[in-house]
């Protein structure tokens, strides 16, 4: 909704209070038909089991367990919304779904049978488990970094490194000064971050490789013979997980090779992967900053409205101005979101490079709204 805004295709003006409650109360019941929709398609394809083997009372208890958890994410995004908390409510549970996802990798106490005997899932609960199990501590060790098909100690650091990096490349930033054209002497700054667009390049790339996994799943469920739908993609189960995983087609060469062994071993496929991902994410950032209102003429109409002006330059020139560093920030802004995930996917970090990215940059958007809040609270009270 927020783009079909943004691109003029319906118009809103978020100066009216009605054409805002008119908005957001689409935005909820489109929220309410995909849930309601996806839910029904995702049981239909099969993606739990044959219907016929579920059961027609089983089938339209999955529906309804899906849906309503649809609506209650809808209805805590809205408390949030509301005031009763910081920040954004999908981005809360994105960034708490992906450090549960971390958090359990790493200490899981669950043991999977392997082949090589039960092993713990935790990749620290396996490292010591091994180091007090085995008696060639080399080996256990080695076992413990580089063990296939289940998180490593290697993934873990991994992870660990691309939070360091991405946190160091928050602080990338161009201060441009302004000052009130009516108050003397009133003087501040409009900073442009190097992620300028923040996650949302990562948020709709990772969007649109999600529905077109879900759209390849149905469609090769159901016409696994079809020339165009292998195209599209071709799935199997992993013997380990037992989720459904691309192995070719479109769907296949999106996937982030799983390791620098596997991206040397198919070098077309990571050339693939890799352009695809600097490629989105520079597009959406662009298009991001023209829908979200955070454009070069955007910003340079709020500032003229706040009677603010750049020092040594004509009040005319303010967008010109802006243009010089806006558009740079957020399509290079989306580049960098994206190499930094491709780095993530090939060390291995846990969680996949595009959850790690979402969940440092909104972690890092909570850190600086509490510090704005920590700020404003010691001015109110004249510290």
């Amino acid at each position: 909704m927020q783009l079909l805004a943004g691109s003029k295709i319906i118009e809103v003006d978020n100066n009216v209070r009605e054409d805002r409650a008119l908005l957001n109360g689409a935005q909820k019941l489109l929220g309410i038909l995909i849930a309601i929709g996806e839910a029904v398609a995702y049981v239909l394809s099969g993606m739990y089991g044959p219907v016929g083997q579920l059961g027609v009372g089983n089938a339209i208890l999955i529906i309804l367990q899906l849906f309503f958890a649809g609506i209650i994410v809808i209805c805590l995004d809205e408390l949030l919304q509301k005031g009763y908390g910081l920040g954004s409510g999908i981005s809360l549970f994105i960034a708490t779904n992906i450090c549960e996802s971390i958090i359990w990798k790493a200490f899981s106490p669950t043991t999977i049978n392997t082949g090589r005997g039960a092993e713990f899932e935790g990749a620290v609960i396996a490292l010591f488990h091994m180091l007090i199990t085995k008696s060639n501590k080399v080996a256990a060790l080695r076992q413990a970094f580089y063990r296939q098909n289940l998180p490593n100690v290697t993934n873990l650091l991994a992870t660990v490194l691309i939070f360091l990096i991405v946190i160091y490349f928050q602080g990338f930033r161009v201060v441009l000064p302004v000052r009130s054209k009516n108050a003397r002497g009133q003087q501040g700054s409009y900073p442009i971050k190097l992620f300028y667009t923040s996650n949302m390049p990562i948020i709709l790339q990772s969007a649109l490789v999600s529905n077109l996994y879900f759209i390849s799943q149905l469609l090769y469920r159901k016409f696994s013979g079809n020339f165009f739908v292998n195209l599209l993609g071709q799935w199997k189960e992993s013997e380990y997980s037992g989720q459904s995983i691309p192995v070719s087609g479109l769907a296949y060469l999106i996937t982030a090779p799983a390791s620098f062994s596997d991206m040397a071993a198919h070098p077309f496929h990571a050339l693939f992967y890799i352009v695809f991902m600097l490629t989105a994410c520079a597009l959406f950032s662009k298009t991001w900053i023209e829908v979200s209102g955070s454009s070069a003429r955007d910003v340079a109409k709020q500032l003229k409205e706040q009677q603010m002006v750049m020092p040594g330059h004509r009040e005319s020139n303010l967008q010109k101005e802006l243009n010089r560093y806006i558009p740079t920030a957020a399509a290079f802004g989306g580049v960098c979101i994206g190499a930094l995930t491709v780095l993530a996917d090939f060390m291995g970090a846990i969680g996949s490079g595009t959850g790690i990215l979402l969940a440092v940059t909104i972690i890092y958007q909570y850190f600086e709204t509490f510090e704005k809040e920590k700020a404003s609270e010691l001015g109110f009270f004249g510290f």
